[in-house]
Parts: structure tokens; C-alpha cells; sequence
């Protein structure tokens, strides 16, 4: 392992890759250290130490660790790149509904352009409306205002640095995936989310843990990284025959090629949706003041997570149904003249391929069930609140994944051996 990092530095093109990356997430996190002007921190602090401890403190936990620590900062960075993964949510949910959006993801690289700009566009809304509604929800209070400063002009201020803020992330993340290692965005988020892992540590040694939860955290702990990385790498690779046949004096077709069908089609986005939902019936808990409810629909209660799991269920069927679209898959199949051994073009194919993907959603949305539950578990178990595992974890250790892949791929190409293999020069230097 050791050798291959070295041997990848030896790679000009991308040893400053890295560099590159490096230097732009170096931005990004002074970035989220840089308070929003007007903001009386101090007072802030307190704030919003008692709204995590309320029925939205799971929402609030949720999106500072996607903002690596800048929404308890209330800096220029706090909404992070979150309204750009919002409107991308919300676009790929209409392209299943609006048949000219889905016709644009079909016409190739201009499509993507449109597409893209179509998205800068939702995220700027986006960013509007939550820093308004936030710098609003602020100004309320003029305890968390600077003395001397009027409630209106703080308000501007404040949505307009949150704004510039996220389109500034949302350029260092394309900044990244053009010159640097790996999707910008999602190495944004990476960072944040390593970004507070010593704060989990602290919370551990606060928690005054003793040797048998230690070691049953790290158990958990490591058992959920090895099934992240063996769900996140699993795919069933469905074999697809052409035909061949002669034009002129050409043939063309015959070859073998396979449709990958990935056990987590949806990614992170289920627990996304259903961590959204849930804190609706959590606040209705909590400002009921009825300690039953509380103990039932609060945050962890004993309906919260069986609700939590069907939900994160449900929108793992609804989203990968969305993102893989057997009836066009099935067509482009016919249409080019191919084939799945065994099985006839057209209806029989597109109810094979359903069959398998829902297979593979099931095995799927139960290991991100399992993931999304295991906080809570760990909460219930070693008797301390720390946010560990779920959401955070899957998205980390899959950037990882990626990064490494996108590395090794370089190496390849230069006779160097991968970090899946034995770190040894090949060749060529």
C-alpha cells in the first residue's frame, strides 16, 4: 500500500492532481472556520447546542456533518454544497415525470450541459430560499445579532454571503473533478464528514466508555466499513449476446458485453429521504409535551426507527426504479440487435430484468436499513449520543473507493501496480 502511494507520485499529471485537490479542500476548510458577518457567535453557540438536543437535533446533526462543522460555525460555507445535492435530487425525481427533461438525459453530451445548467439554477433557488428562511429565523432573536446591526440588513447579508458560499463550494468542487482526484462535490462532502471523526473520538472519551463498549464500537465499527465496501463493490453482471451481421463486405456485432446491475442502486439517498421525513414526526413529539408521544415518535423512540427502516425501504424500490429504467434498457437491447442468453428480446427481457433488480434492490435497501439503524443501536447499547456510522460512513468510505479507483486507473496506464495489488514498480519510470 505504502509503495503504491509512492509509485503514484511519481506520476507527474497525477501527483499534481493530488496536490491540486489537496490545495482546493485546504481552501474549502478555511473556508468553513470564516464567520458570516454580523453573527454573535458566542450566543449562536448556545443556540444551537439546545436545537440539537430538541426534536430537530437530528436534522441539524445531519446537515453539519455534511457541512463538516460549519453550520455550528455559522460561516460562509454553512449550507455547503447541500442545495446543489437537493436540486439534483429534485431534478432526477421530475425527469421521471417530465417526459422533455428525460428526453434531455438522452441526448448526450449537449443533454448534460443543459441538464447541468438546469440544476445551477434550481441550486441557486434553493440556496435563496434556505439561507432566507435561516438568516430570517435568526434575526428573530436580537441576541444573535451583532449590537447596532438592523435585523433587514442582516438578513441580506446573510443570505447573500450563504449563497455566494455554496456556488463558491460548488466551484471548488468542479474545480476538483476537472483537475484533481474524484467527484468534487463528493469530496467536498468527504471532508467535512472525515472533518469531525476527532470530535466523535472526544465524544467517546467524554462517554467515559469502558473496555468492553470500546471494543464493541470498534467492532461495530469496522464490520460496517468491510460491508460498506462489499455492498458498494457488488454488482450482478447480466450478459448480453449481439448478433452479428454484414453490411458490404463488414461484419459488425458478435461480441459479448454485460449490463451492471449494482446491489445499492440507490446509494445514500433513501436515508436522506427518510431522515428528512422523520423529523416531522419527532417535532410533533416533542411540542405535544406528552412524555408517551415523546417516548414513542421522539428521536429514537420505540415507533421512530421502525418507521425510519420501512421509509429508508420504500424509497430504495422508488429510487431504483427511477435510475434504472428496465423498459429502456430492455428496448436499447432489442433495438441494437442483442440479446440475453436464454431469454427472448422485448417483454421476457424487460421482465427478467425486473425480476433481478428487485433482488438486488431488496438485498440492497436491507443493508442500508441496517446502516441507518446502527447509530441508534450503538445510542441504546453503550448509553452515549454519538452520530457514528449511517449516512456519514457510506458516503465516506464510498468517495474513498472512488478516489482509489480513479488513482489506480492512472497507475495502469503507466505499467505501475494498483493498491488492490502488491505496491511494485513494473516498467516504465
Amino acid at each position: 500500500m505504502w509503495t503504491a502511494f509512492k509509485n503514484a507520485f511519481r506520476i507527474p499529471e497525477l501527483r499534481e492532481r493530488i496536490i491540486f485537490t489537496l490545495l482546493m479542500l485546504i481552501v474549502y476548510r478555511l473556508g468553513v472556520y470564516i464567520p458570516i458577518p454580523g453573527i454573535n457567535l458566542s450566543e449562536w453557540s448556545n443556540v444551537f447546542q439546545s436545537f440539537q438536543s430538541g426534536a430537530a437535533g437530528g436534522l441539524f446533526s445531519f446537515y453539519d456533518v455534511f457541512a463538516g462543522g460549519a453550520l455550528q460555525q455559522f460561516s460562509i460555507m454553512m449550507m455547503s454544497v447541500t442545495p446543489y445535492i437537493n436540486a439534483s435530487i429534485i431534478l432526477q425525481l421530475l425527469m421521471s415525470v417530465v417526459p422533455s427533461l428525460k428526453e434531455l438525459s438522452k441526448e448526450g453530451e449537449e443533454g448534460k450541459k443543459k441538464l447541468a445548467k438546469i440544476t445551477r439554477y434550481l441550486t441557486v433557488a434553493l440556496a435563496v430560499l434556505q439561507g432566507f428562511i435561516l438568516s430570517f429565523s435568526i434575526s428573530r432573536n436580537p441576541a444573535l445579532i451583532v449590537e447596532g446591526i438592523a435585523p433587514f440588513f442582516f438578513v441580506f447579508v446573510s443570505t447573500i454571503t450563504i449563497v455566494a458560499g455554496t456556488m463558491f463550494a460548488i466551484w471548488l468542487g468542479e474545480r476538483i473533478t476537472e483537475k484533481g482526484i474524484g467527484n468534487g462535490i463528493s469530496v467536498l462532502i468527504f471532508a467535512g464528514i472525515v472533518a469531525r471523526f476527532p470530535s466523535y473520538v472526544g465524544q467517546a472519551i467524554v462517554g467515559q466508555l469502558g473496555i468492553m463498549e470500546w471494543l464493541i464500537m470498534l467492532a461495530v465499527m469496522l464490520a460496517m466499513i468491510i460491508g460498506i465496501i462489499y455492498v458498494q463493490q457488488g454488482e450482478r453482471r447480466v450478459r448480453v449476446q449481439y448478433a452479428k451481421r454484414v453490411t458490404g463486405r463488414k461484419v459488425y456485432g458478435g461480441q459479448t458485453t454485460y449490463i451492471p446491475m449494482k446491489v445499492n442502486q440507490s446509494g445514500v439517498i433513501p436515508i436522506i429521504f427518510g431522515q428528512a421525513i422523520m423529523i416531522i414526526p419527532a417535532a410533533i413529539a416533542s411540542m405535544s409535551n406528552s412524555p408517551a408521544l415523546e417516548r414513542w415518535l421522539g428521536t429514537g423512540g420505540y415507533l421512530y426507527v421502525p418507521i425510519y427502516a420501512v421509509l429508508i425501504f420504500f424509497f430504495s424500490y422508488f429510487y431504483s426504479i427511477i435510475t434504472f429504467d428496465v423498459h429502456d434498457v430492455s428496448d436499447n437491447i432489442k433495438r441494437y440487435g442483442g440479446f440475453i442468453p436464454g431469454i427472448r428480446p422485448g417483454a421476457p427481457t424487460e421482465r427478467y430484468l425486473t425480476r433481478i433488480l428487485n433482488k438486488m434492490t431488496f438485498m440492497g435497501a436491507m443493508f442500508l436499513v441496517i446502516i441507518a439503524v446502527i447509530p441508534y443501536l450503538l445510542s441504546g447499547i453503550l448509553g452515549i449520543n454519538i452520530w457514528i456510522g449511517g449516512t456519514s460512513a457510506l458516503i465516506a468510505v464510498g468517495v474513498s473507493l472512488d478516489v482509489i479507483q480513479q488513482m489506480e486507473q492512472h497507475m495502469i496506464m503507466r505499467n505501475y501496480d494498483g493498491f488492490m495489488k502488491k505496491g511494485r514498480l513494473k516498467g516504465r519510470r
